[in-house]
């Protein structure tokens, strides 16, 4: 029987990676490159499959590789420009997407890209006309609606809600999509609030934010919740113990936790934020999970629960803190930070964030079966050159 050829062996490779057998396509890929290495077509598909899959390190490597080889081909631009946005890297991202739509100007994926690395960047006003030259040339795709949508309402201008039920109104639209651009709404006060923040629209947020969540934080917004949660924690004079860094993101939060620790343990929904905690070697275990859906499993294991800037992407937090009560050992401690709101319970935020009344959720804590032992109003961080009021909260656990 005849080999196949580079040419065959590259169409299946692509016929299966449309079908999601992503783990086949990169064998069908690898072995084009073994018959013929600068193949850049298998080059720059091997390395979307490996942004897929979460390696960035493979996808920016084997889309540079690619373009090396063909500088001018707008596919793979674009592919290049998606990896660095994915990497963080936002200004090469930009001109990578640009330099790909000036020689392929109606790529909806590109536009889409571009847009929402403007929003990250900070130009949400400058993300609009891509945005919604995407959706034009894509009307039946869900994404460059919800991004438009996101873009507008971020730059205060008209539209928002209209484009999010442009998204909500497509047939067969993914349920978790749908939560998302139904959450925006809510944000927007066009639809009624959930209890929570969609858990994929968290999870794909952070995912997006890791590689430049510790410069963002620290420098431009000047984050604080961490340290300051850890002193809270050091005034009640509790021994070392086993630590629950709850929403443990990069390990910014592990670190001033890791001295009180006998053992340290991370929880995030986002893979992308615990590969760069990992990195940190703080932590005992990592886990990648719900806190909601991970917590009850886990009752009577720690000394100490911390959540810092976490229960602000849920609404109402009795569950949550009957978690955490049921997962502390006797005289086990709590602390964690919120956004302070007045008057309703909760209320959703045009940044997508809950605030919550501080006198109710130390209700909450008490009904859980929480003792409180501190409570302190502070700064967060700062947003748009504004502080984000918040309050600091330790109970123990009888």
């Amino acid at each position: 029987m005849a080999q196949a050829s580079p040419d065959d062996l590259l169409r299946e490779g692509a016929a299966r990676h449309a079908k999601g057998e992503i783990a086949m396509a990169e064998r069908l890929y690898r072995r084009v490159l073994k018959l013929r290495p600068d193949d850049a077509n298998a080059l720059n598909l091997l390395g979307v499959a490996a942004r897929q899959r979460g390696d960035l390190p493979a996808a920016l490597a084997l889309s540079a590789q690619a373009l090396a080889r063909q500088p001018r081909s707008p596919v793979f631009l674009a592919s290049r420009g998606g990896a660095l946005a994915e990497a963080g890297r936002l200004a090469e991202a930009a001109e990578t997407l640009r330099a790909a739509l000036a020689l392929r100007p109606a790529d909806p994926v590109a536009l889409r890209n571009l847009g929402q690395v403007l929003c990250a960047m900070g130009d949400a006003a400058g993300a609009i006309a891509p945005l919604r030259r995407a959706a034009e040339l894509a009307p039946a795709t869900p994404e460059p609606w919800i991004a438009l949508a996101h873009a507008l309402r971020e730059a205060g201008q008209d539209g928002a809600a209209e484009a999010a039920r442009r998204a909500l109104a497509i047939p067969g639209l993914d349920p978790a999509l749908a939560a998302q651009a139904r959450f925006l709404l809510a944000a927007l006060g066009a639809e009624a609030v959930p209890d929570r923040a969609p858990a994929a629209y968290v999870r794909d947020l952070f995912d997006l934010y890791a590689p430049r969540f510790d410069q963002d934080l620290e420098g431009r917004l000047g984050y604080r919740t961490p340290g300051l949660l850890a002193a809270l924690v050091a005034r009640a004079g509790s021994g070392p113990g086993r630590v629950l860094d709850l929403g443990c993101g990069t390990g910014l939060s592990g670190i001033p936790l890791k001295p009180m620790a006998t053992r340290l343990e991370g929880l995030d929904l986002s893979p992308r934020m615990l590969a760069e905690a990992r990195q940190r070697g703080l932590y005992d275990a990592l886990h990648e999970a719900d806190l909601l859906a991970w917590l009850p499993g886990h009752r009577g294991a720690f000394d100490l629960v911390a959540a810092a800037d976490v229960l602000n992407y849920l609404g109402d937090l009795g569950p949550a803190l009957a978690g955490i009560a049921a997962a502390l050992r006797p005289r086990g401690l709590a602390a964690f930070s919120i956004e302070k709101g007045e008057g309703a319970a909760y209320a959703l935020g045009q940044g997508l964030r809950y605030r919550h009344d501080p006198a109710h959720v130390e209700a909450l804590a008490r009904d859980a079966g929480l003792v409180p032992l501190a409570r302190e109003e502070t700064v967060l961080r700062e947003e748009k050159g504004a502080p984000v009021a918040g309050v600091l909260f330790l109970f123990r656990r009888p």
